[in-house]
């Protein structure tokens, strides 16, 4: 006894033929994409070990990798440590409070039922629709009757206000997701409600502080424009703000320049690379939960 089998018909073996292709163009798209992104960077790279007359002659080729002249120049003769120390503060500490007020507001939002709530929410929402450089007058305004121009303080409180809004909304959607039966148990044995956050609710959110933390860090890290207005004193200015001393009128060190820009660029890419696995499972557990 034989078995007919029956063959595709047209419409079937074309429309089979786009699902296989599918992961190839899939693959080809995001190769595409990551050469488009790591390109600059690899010229940056490769240009902070050459000298101004290399990169105009030959921009693209391999550099010598122990030609550190352009290196040892900014660290000698320039405040470049000045200005990544400044960074270090500037962004170390708005992270940190931002990381602080952050989750305690979200937390009071996520686990606390009181009318108004959803108002303060969205109020706090409302800072991700405006950006705050329409208020850069008023802000050097008060910025001066404060006494905190010209200081590391005014860039560090207006980079925790922009970073709360975010803070606030990514975390509080995370604690909505953790089960309110720990909390219970917690209370039930005695702790308080300080203790209950502190010891059992903020280790559970890790996850959301780093991608908050990350979020935060990189613009902070890369701000060009709040430095340039606040800031005037040179020993006061950040690495984007301090970078522009390298060019000149008539004259610009490209090499010097794009060591700085290197050097500049490598604590974010390593705090990501270390904080990588955190960042990647914060981002899925929304998706998995």
């Amino acid at each position: 006894m034989t078995t007919a089998t029956t063959l595709p018909t047209g419409a079937e073996a074309r429309g089979a033929a786009p699902i296989k292709l599918q992961p190839f163009l899939l693959q080809v798209l995001l190769i595409a994409n990551s050469v488009l992104m790591l390109y600059p960077i690899l010229v940056m790279v490769f240009s902070a070990f050459k000298d101004t007359g290399q990169i105009y002659d030959s921009p693209f080729s391999v550099p010598d990798f122990t030609n550190l002249v352009n290196f040892g120049k900014i660290i000698t003769q320039t405040n470049f440590v000045t200005y990544l120390v400044n960074s270090f503060i500037v962004t170390g500490s708005a992270i940190l409070l931002i990381l602080t007020f952050g989750s305690m507001a979200a937390y009071g939002l996520a686990r606390y039922q009181f009318r108004g709530n959803t108002i303060l929410f969205l109020f706090f929402l409302s800072g991700l629709m405006v950006p705050l450089k329409l208020a850069i007058i008023p802000l050097f305004i008060q910025f001066k009757n404060l006494g905190i121009l010209d200081t590391r303080l005014s860039l560090i409180l207006l980079y925790t206000a922009m970073g709360l809004p975010s803070t606030i909304f990514i975390m509080t959607g995370f604690i909505r997701t953790l089960p309110q039966e720990l909390e219970d148990a917690a209370r039930i044995d005695g702790a308080s409600e300080l203790r209950i956050m502190t010891s059992i609710m903020l280790p559970l959110t890790r996850p959301a502080m780093i991608i908050a933390a990350i979020h935060n860090a990189v613009p902070t890290w890369n701000d060009f424009f709040f430095p340039l207005v606040f800031i005037q004193t040179d020993a006061r200015k950040t690495l984007p703000q301090g970078l522009t001393t390298f060019m000149g009128e008539f004259n610009t060190d490209w090499g010097a320049l794009f060591a700085g820009l290197t050097l500049s660029a490598l604590p974010i890419v390593v705090v990501y690379i270390v904080l990588s696995r955190q960042f990647i499972a914060g981002m899925t557990s929304g998706a998995l939960k």
